[in-house]
């Protein structure tokens, strides 16, 4: 593997996390060993973090954190269905692979400020209130969250409409016709 994957490549890492061949995980933060449910809170946490090859510095983070998710879906109720997995590998090696992480990123981080709004206003409540809050917001989150799904799709749409007539416009320029 190559030297310029080093954990720098995480942005905003201040805390460095080295992953020794023998699969342990070192805190360079804490001096300590630490494991994946560790670095799951870390997460939770929203703390910078990046996990670095011991030997070759190359970063681990993505790896890690695919291996984090992977032990959730294996757990309860997964997130991820075969046909949501199935779709998200077939954009591997497409056109649009290099949009696809940019468009999951604002959806999920639109999710969470739903998320994020709903827990704000829950604050103080008893379980049994939170209950009631939440059937009553059932409708109403359904409706938020379809209608975001909405935008997405336009959003989406409108890319890719606009990447066919870039394509078009260029093999134009060379005197090429699709």
């Amino acid at each position: 593997m190559t030297k310029s994957k080093k954990a720098e490549a995480s942005p905003g890492a201040d805390r460095v996390i080295k992953k020794y061949p023998n699969r342990r995980l070192y805190d360079t933060t804490t001096s300590t060993y630490i494991t994946l449910a560790d670095i799951k809170q870390l997460v939770m946490k929203q703390e910078a973090f990046a996990v670095q090859d011991a030997k070759t510095g190359e970063d681990l983070t993505r790896s890690i954190l695919l291996q984090i998710i992977l032990e959730e879906e294996s757990m309860g109720t997964p997130m991820f269905t075969t046909p949501v997995l199935s779709n998200i590998i077939r954009f591997y090696g497409q056109t649009m692979q290099g949009f696809m992480g940019g468009y999951l990123e604002k959806n999920i981080q639109a999710l969470q400020d739903v998320q994020t709004q709903l827990t704000e206003q829950s604050k103080g409540m008893t379980p049994e209130m939170w209950t009631q809050f939440m059937n009553m917001q059932s409708p109403g989150l359904q409706g938020v969250i379809t209608q975001n799904l909405e935008q997405s799709k336009n959003l989406f749409v409108q890319m890719q409409e606009q990447m066919q007539k870039q394509t078009e416009q260029m093999l134009g320029s060379f005197g090429l016709k699709r």
